[in-house]
C-alpha cells in the first residue's frame, strides 16, 4: 500500500476547548500521532505486502505477529477516526435510527453512557474504549489494550475514545473518568458516528 500519511485535523487545535486544550492536540496529533505514521512507514519498508488498505494492513500484521507494524499500523487506524469522532460543540443530541439501536441494544442512551466511561475508565494500562457493531448488526462495548481495536475481533468501530494517558493528562491529569465524561458530554461528532453506522458491518477483503 502506499505509505501512511498523517491527516490533518478536521478544525483548529483550540477548537475542543476548554474539553480538549490546544496543548493536549498539538502534543497528540503533531507529536505522537506523527510517530505512529513515521514509524510505520520505516517498519512496511521491509516487509513484502501487508495490505492494499490501512484496514487490511492492521489485520495482516495482527495475524502474522508483526508486533511493531501493528502497533503503529493500528495506532493510525485508531487516530485517524479519533480524530473525526471529535467536533467543536459535539455531544447532545444523537441521531434518530442510531439512538434506537443504542436502546434497543443497552436499553436507554444513559444507560450506553455509563457502559462506555466505564470500559473506558477500567481499561488497566492504555488502550482504547469502543462502540462496536458486530457482523449481525448488534450494537457492543468493548474496549482494548494498547494499539489493538475493534478490526482484529471482526467488529466495526462505531465511536472510539483514547484512554492512552497523553490523550488527557495534561488537561484532567489522573482523572480519567471525567476526561470520559467530557469525550461523551461534550466533544462526540456523533453525525460521523452515525455515518459509520449506516454503512453497516464493515466488509475487509484479505
Amino acid at each position: 500500500m502506499a505509505a501512511f500519511d498523517l491527516p490533518e485535523l478536521p478544525y483548529a487545535y483550540d477548537a475542543l476547548a476548554p474539553y480538549m486544550s490546544k496543548e493536549t492536540l498539538e502534543y497528540h496529533h503533531d507529536k505522537h500521532h506523527k510517530a505512529y505514521v513515521d514509524n510505520g512507514n520505516k517498519i512496511i519498508e521491509g516487509l513484502p505486502n501487508m495490505g492494499d488498505t490501512l484496514e487490511q494492513v492492521v489485520i495482516n500484521a495482527h495475524k502474522q505477529g508483526q508486533q511493531g507494524l501493528f502497533n503503529n499500523a493500528g495506532q493510525h487506524w485508531n487516530h485517524n477516526h479519533f480524530w473525526k469522532w471529535m467536533k467543536k460543540n459535539g455531544g447532545g443530541a444523537h441521531p434518530g435510527a442510531l439512538e434506537t439501536a443504542i436502546k434497543s441494544s443497552f436499553g436507554s442512551y444513559e444507560d450506553f453512557r455509563g457502559k462506555f466511561i466505564e470500559a473506558g475508565t477500567t481499561q488497566f494500562g492504555s488502550g482504547w474504549a469502543w462502540l462496536v457493531m458486530d457482523k449481525n448488526g448488534k450494537l457492543e462495548i468493548m474496549k482494548t489494550a494498547n494499539a489493538d481495536n475493534p478490526l482484529t475481533s471482526g467488529k466495526t468501530a462505531l465511536l472510539g475514545c483514547d484512554v492512552w494517558e497523553h490523550s488527557y493528562y495534561i488537561d484532567y491529569r489522573n482523572a480519567r473518568a471525567k476526561y470520559l465524561e467530557a469525550f461523551v458530554d461534550n466533544l462526540v461528532n456523533w453525525a460521523y458516528v452515525e455515518e459509520l453506522f449506516e454503512k453497516g458491518p464493515l466488509k475487509i477483503a484479505a
